[in-house]
């Protein structure tokens, strides 16, 4: 049996992803009920001869659908963030799957908030030699405020450096 060393000990590990208020199962009874609604409207104008109306109210149902599909799949999007006492590691994956990667060492990362005092915590960076990288960049103030205080408590472990014990 291994031991883990306690330089890779997890400090901290958090994934965030772009907030979604609507699952797939409501949004197929919405698709269903503006569906409902497009073909009651369009009822009358077929039964008075007005038959185009119906394309181009299908086609409303059309173009609505794609957007949410096309919501639904920027939600595929996350960001993970690692610490350990010797690696700092930032993962941003876009909803089309492109990879972006950042290996800091949490020595030299200095945790920057940007408040607002109507919004509250508007933004979080990790600022190490030069470079900003923002984080926690889908969740709302309060989460974000959460979000900072834990990662600040975090580093702060972290730069104190591993517990041999």
């Amino acid at each position: 049996m291994t031991a883990i060393h306690p330089s890779d000990t997890q400090i901290f590990a958090r994934r965030t992803v772009p907030h979604r208020s609507l699952d797939r199962r409501g949004f197929h009874r919405l698709l269903m009920v503006f569906a409902a609604f497009s073909f009651c409207v369009t009822l009358p104008f077929v039964i008075m001869g007005a038959w185009p109306v119906a394309g181009f109210m299908g086609v409303d149902v059309l173009i609505f659908y794609f957007a949410f599909r096309a919501n639904f799949r920027a939600a595929n999007a996350y960001e993970d963030v690692t610490l350990t006492p010797v690696l700092l590691h930032i993962e941003r994956v876009s909803h089309r799957g492109k990879r972006h990667e950042w290996r800091l060492n949490p020595l030299w990362v200095r945790l920057e908030r940007q408040e607002d005092e109507d919004f509250g915590l508007e933004h979080i960076a990790l600022v190490t030699r030069g470079r900003r990288i923002e984080v926690a960049i889908w969740l709302g103030p309060e989460a974000r405020e959460q979000y900072a205080n834990e990662l600040a408590r975090a580093l702060a472990e972290a730069k104190r450096g591993p517990r041999y014990n």
